[in-house]
């Protein structure tokens, strides 16, 4: 995508959403690891709201996803009632602002800022993951208890690997993944059938975040969930899509600016205090655990090589598709759960 005017655009889609309140001075607070665009909004008057802008994927999705988590935010109870950002509304719906000119079509929704406590340490120590596990099962718990209010969600798993599939048979496709097309064919029939054998009809949906990098929530001082942000991979799935990144969060390699998507962190012992702590509260059951290399297949195929482009910068987005043909889809086939069932005893 040539340059794009980002602020311009918001100035735009305020104007759009109310005039009466112009704006003041953007500034732009977007990421530098990604390729996502946010900026904060400061009105006249000293008011501030939050724009976040994309250009990836459906613009359906889009506004889809950002009415999901709305009516999500909109109806988690205490303790976590106040945890995600609530959008801005205009006309009893989630204002969405779509900017089409030329080749660009760009699309923003506005949020109230959120408020951020405690960020946790680096690298975890014990304590830290055991009460994390506790407080995201307790969130689960929160998130499924409001399924059966949440609208309708048109994008699963199943659509976005048979979207992939679709991509490789175009001109554009064939040409961004030529050397890897059969390879990445497999991987996507063998997500396909593995789910429908192992969840499809067998373990229930809800919402779910799947990006919990660490820089992505605040807790309190006693470690409770305080505030959660950065939505772009949110859908309604089944709640171990999220435990590849708290495997993540939990590794003893801790946070790090120069990273790799491996498979490893799902077999650290570290991991297994934190499902222990889950497990206490919200119980797995042994189909959910046997998914969990499938749902870190997903994530490869769907973030890392489908949208990689979109969400990683083009020199990191390069490595780690290279990584995904030569160490993370060849890991997953020698990759076992025995060992996390056994320490669940599941």
């Amino acid at each position: 995508m040539r340059f794009v005017d980002y602020p311009s655009i918001i100035r735009f889609a305020w104007a759009d959403f109310d005039a009466s309140r112009p704006i003041d001075h953007i500034e732009d607070i977007s990421a530098r690891v990604s390729t996502n665009h946010v900026f904060r909004v400061n009105l006249e008057g000293g008011d501030r709201v939050i724009a976040k802008l994309s250009y990836f994927g459906k613009y359906e999705h889009f506004k889809e996803d950002h009415r999901l988590i709305h009516t999500l935010a909109n109806n988690l109870l205490y303790p976590f009632e106040n945890v995600l950002a609530k959008s801005l509304v205009k006309n009893n719906q989630v204002y969405v602002y779509r900017h089409q000119e030329e080749n660009i079509d760009v699309w923003v929704v506005f949020y109230n800022p959120i408020r951020v406590a405690e960020k946790l340490p680096r690298r975890l120590e014990e304590h830290h993951i055991r009460k994390l596990g506790n407080e995201i099962a307790r969130f689960h718990k929160a998130c499924a208890s409001v399924s059966s209010v949440m609208p309708k969600s048109s994008k699963t798993l199943r659509s976005d690997i048979q979207d992939l599939l679709d991509m490789l048979d175009t001109d554009t496709g064939r040409y961004e993944h030529r050397m890897n097309i059969d390879a990445l064919r497999q991987q996507c029939n063998l997500f396909l059938e593995n789910r429908k054998k192992m969840v499809a009809s067998s373990v229930e949906t809800m919402p779910v975040f799947l990006d919990w990098n660490i820089g992505n929530f605040s807790v309190t001082e006693k470690l409770e969930l305080f505030s959660r942000w950065d939505y772009d991979w949110f859908r309604i799935s089944y709640r171990v899509m999220d435990f590849y990144f708290f495997s993540r969060v939990c590794s003893d390699a801790g946070d790090r600016t120069v990273f790799s998507y491996l498979i490893s962190p799902l077999a650290e012992e570290r991991f297994g205090w934190f499902l222990e702590e889950y497990h206490k509260v919200y119980p797995l059951t042994e189909r959910e655990v046997r998914f969990l290399p499938e749902a870190y297949r997903f994530f490869i195929l769907n973030y890392v090589i489908k949208y990689g482009r979109y969400f990683f910068h083009r020199t990191y987005a390069t490595k780690l598709q290279r990584e995904a043909y030569e160490i993370y889809f060849p890991s997953i086939e020698t990759f076992s759960v025995d060992p996390i069932l056994k320490n669940l005893n599941l």
